[in-house]
């Protein structure tokens, strides 16, 4: 007979906390209520101006589940490290300050993790939400990718793409989540990092078709004013990555797209000193040279010997277009083409 502790394996919600007292009563009261009991919220105040840290104390005092702690170092990062210095369970999920968790959240994540064990990955589908108006369309439009992602398990085919997995729909067991090195990269965007050592390590992830968050969108979060997130393509990252676990030399490299992101995609490989062919479907951009690159037409890719082709138009009707030539073509997602946008 399994005891507590086996069966209900303790789950630490980790929370950075900033200037964000208007929405943490609705936050925490959303975890007090799970179905799931067996938690622990470690909750870290980064040098707030407003009234986060006597709201915080005082949920500390009612519920000795919360624990309250002042961050030495400013910045999400450095406070998300400091809260997991903090952590006592055996499960590990990060929550936002300002969103709320339907009351399901956490014991649907742990008894779908209890199916698999170590080595995986946990992640399930999001919902926007706004305190006035509607919720705006990008948002709308990340949010059904977001969840046919989850419901598909296509985390790894779309990794390239955009950030797979919103910064608080996941569980994963402690070892696992140190193995790919916790919150210690002073990454931004720290989840789209996240997941690409997810990625990196190996680990599976497994997809949940259900809801599993409500995430606040609001005019002042930091996806929205701070510079590291302001150009959101996040070419750097991708790159960076695809290098490391991608690329192989031994393959010709095309990049897809004649636009701003494909010269500014054409930047970045140049800087890494690769060669690369550029191909597009622009009649008047075709046999024209583009930093010393001649643009020539996709059917080009058929004359070339496997080759590896990174894709960064931005229109939905043309990725789809895309992708049925290059199926045409023979060629398979993740195995020889990738979507960078």
């Amino acid at each position: 007979m399994q005891n507590k502790t086996e069966s209900s394996p303790l789950v630490s919600i980790i929370m950075a906390v900033k200037d964000t007292a208007p929405y943490l009563h609705d936050c925490i009261d959303s975890i007090i209520a799970q179905t799931y009991e067996n938690w622990e919220l470690i909750a870290v105040n980064d040098h707030s101006s407003d009234e986060t840290p006597s709201i915080l104390k005082e949920y500390s005092k009612k519920d000795p589940r919360i624990k309250y702690f002042d961050s030495n170092r400013p910045k999400l990062i450095p406070t998300l490290q400091v809260a997991y210095a903090e952590v006592s369970g055996e499960l590990i999920n990060r929550m936002d300050s300002d969103d709320r968790m339907p009351d399901y959240k956490l014991e649907v994540l742990v008894h779908e993790w209890q199916k698999y064990g170590k080595g995986i990955v946990i992640a399930g589908g999001t919902e926007h939400f706004v305190d006035e108006g509607e919720v705006g369309d990008g948002f709308l439009k990340y949010e059904r990718w977001l969840n046919e992602v989850a419901r598909t398990g296509s985390h790894y085919k779309e990794i390239y793409r955009e950030c797979v997995i919103p910064s608080h729909c996941w569980i994963i067991h402690k070892e696992d989540f140190d193995l790919v090195d916790a919150f210690n990269p002073l990454i931004y965007p720290e989840d789209y990092d996240l997941c690409f050592r997810f990625y990196r390590h190996k680990l599976n992830i497994v997809g949940i078709d259900k809801i599993l968050h409500h995430w606040r969108d609001r005019s002042n979060r930091i996806s929205r004013t701070w510079d590291e997130y302001k150009d959101n393509r996040y070419f750097d990252l991708k790159v960076r990555f695809f290098y490391e676990l991608d690329r192989d030399y031994s393959r010709p490299l095309v990049l897809w797209g004649a636009g701003r992101n494909g010269k500014d995609m054409a930047k970045l490989l140049i800087a890494q000193g690769d060669t690369f062919h550029w191909v597009c479907d622009n009649e008047r951009k075709i046999g024209k040279d583009i930093y010393d690159v001649r643009m020539q037409h996709f059917d080009s890719i058929k004359e070339l010997d496997n080759p590896q082709v990174i894709i960064v138009v931005s229109s939905p009707d043309g990725k789809i277009e895309i992708q049925d030539q290059l199926n045409a073509f023979g060629k398979k997602v993740v195995n020889d083409y990738w979507f960078f946008a």
